[in-house]
């Protein structure tokens, strides 16, 4: 639609088979809700408590040679959900997270948020003219499609959540329009947004149009003010991103997902011309054993080459749940990067998957930053750009186990082989992450009611 899409291999793991529900790629979540009773409980009133624990072990923190840590994430979310009238539903939820083990100056930004205030909004609902609307105000999360574009980043301890309005009209087919502004977590205080709403847009979400084909046009809008272009003069940035992310199956067992954006605007004095695709391809062995899935994917998001002053081409991520992405060590993020990857995807049994991944990774261009996964600077470009694109490759294996229904396990390891830009730039220290975690969410009504995610 606004880019030439490149078919290459790739796992989204979407595919569900009638014996077993194969390894699902992050963001989407396995295992059930468990549904308790408390009679005394009113029944306009719901609880909700996930409890999620997870040790990581890291060889080369923060690109530091010899840097090995171990240490334990914890999460408690807990949340109340109060349906006051048939129109009117109010959520309020907290969050507690820590970062146990790890000295406290190099605790990252979205590790650790001491008891604070996740969301707390109220959903209005009805059906003006036969077609559901739903309203939401408040502290919030946004996600669409595969969260490459917006999502909350669940992998991480602190999870994104928005201030602000988002209307929701329709059911298959659907379209969300929202005003919001995204919440930055403090540690130690309360978490708060910015000054004024940032960051508007449209997203659909066409599920009937065409068969077996899930269509997510979008429209999207981000605003700051006082930033300060290349020329050196302040002012205001204006960007807007267009697209669509389209999803579905192929005969003879295939099936795809792929993305791709333009972004156009103003930055100060300078105008924004950049953009973004990602392709997805996959076939399932339906009749061999473990029901193999091999594929894989492509992705690429522009840099700036510099060629014209007058001209920003990196593009901007936006908010998109970024874990696995570029591997699992989750150093890069969706800025002035290539992509190949390779995936094996396999489902020994109906309540265990494993994926194992492959990728090499590049600059999109030589002149322009290596980004972190949160669009941070990690190496500057030097004058005249980097010698090479090259920045490396990882081999990735992890698996999802569900005890019960209701205990998700996740374990993984991933490893980095760094390339000749993190080589001749002090950042070429090679880089193991492994992980181990539980998961365990409940739901208390008046009546227990069986739920699943």
């Amino acid at each position: 639609m606004l880019a030439a899409v490149v078919a290459v291999i790739a796992l989204s793991a979407v595919h569900v088979s009638a014996q077993q529900s194969l390894y699902s790629d992050y963001p989407q979540k396995r295992g059930k809700t468990e549904p308790l009773q408390w009679s005394d409980l009113p029944a306009w009133m719901t609880l909700d408590m996930e409890l999620r624990g997870r040790t990581e072990g890291q060889s080369s923190y923060n690109y530091t040679q010899n840097g090995d840590r171990a240490y334990e994430l914890t999460r408690v979310y807990g949340s109340v959900e109060v349906r006051s009238t048939k129109f009117l539903t109010g959520y309020l939820q907290f969050i507690d997270t820590h970062a146990l083990g790890l000295p406290t100056h190099v605790i990252a930004g979205n590790m650790r948020d001491a008891f604070d205030f996740r969301q707390g909004y109220v959903e209005l609902h009805g059906h003006p003219g036969a077609v559901p609307v739903e309203v939401f105000v408040g502290r919030q999360e946004l996600k669409f499609g595969s969260e490459r574009i917006i999502g909350i980043s669940d992998w991480t301890n602190n999870s994104r959540s928005w201030d602000g309005v988002d209307a929701r009209i329709g059911d298959k087919n659907r379209v969300d329009l929202f005003s919001t502004s995204v919440v930055t977590v403090y540690p130690t205080s309360l978490d708060k947004h910015g000054a004024g709403l940032t960051f508007h847009g449209a997203y659909g979400s066409i599920t009937t149009w065409i068969p077996k084909v899930h269509l997510s046009p979008y429209l999207l809008f981000h605003t700051v003010r006082g930033v300060t272009s290349s020329q050196g003069v302040k002012g205001n940035e204006v960007e807007a991103t267009f697209g669509s992310e389209v999803e579905g199956s192929l005969p003879w067992n295939f099936d795809y997902e792929a993305n791709a954006s333009l972004q156009r605007g103003s930055y100060s004095t300078s105008s924004i011309h950049a953009g973004q695709t990602f392709e997805k391809l996959a076939y399932t062995f339906e009749k061999l054993p473990w029901e193999p899935r091999i594929g894989g994917e492509f992705d690429y998001a522009t840099g700036n080459n510099h060629a014209n002053a007058n001209v920003m081409a990196t593009y901007d991520q936006s908010y998109p749940s970024n874990h696995n992405a570029f591997g699992l060590v989750d150093l890069f993020g969706y800025q002035n990067i290539r992509q190949e990857r390779i995936n094996l995807d396999l489902g020994p049994r109906k309540n265990l998957t494993l994926l194992f991944q492959g990728g090499f990774l590049n600059l999109a261009q030589e002149n322009d930053s290596v980004y972190s996964s949160s669009a941070s600077t990690t190496i500057k470009a030097p004058t005249g750009g980097f010698a090479t694109t090259d920045l490396g490759h990882e081999f990735d294996a992890s698996a999802k186990y569900v005890f019960h229904d209701y205990i998700v396990a996740n374990v993984g390891v991933g490893h980095l082989f760094p390339g000749e830009v993190l080589l001749d730039n002090k950042h070429g220290a090679a880089d193991t992450i492994g992980y181990f975690s539980l998961t365990y969410r409940f739901r208390v009504d008046k009546q227990a009611k069986t739920s699943t995610q």
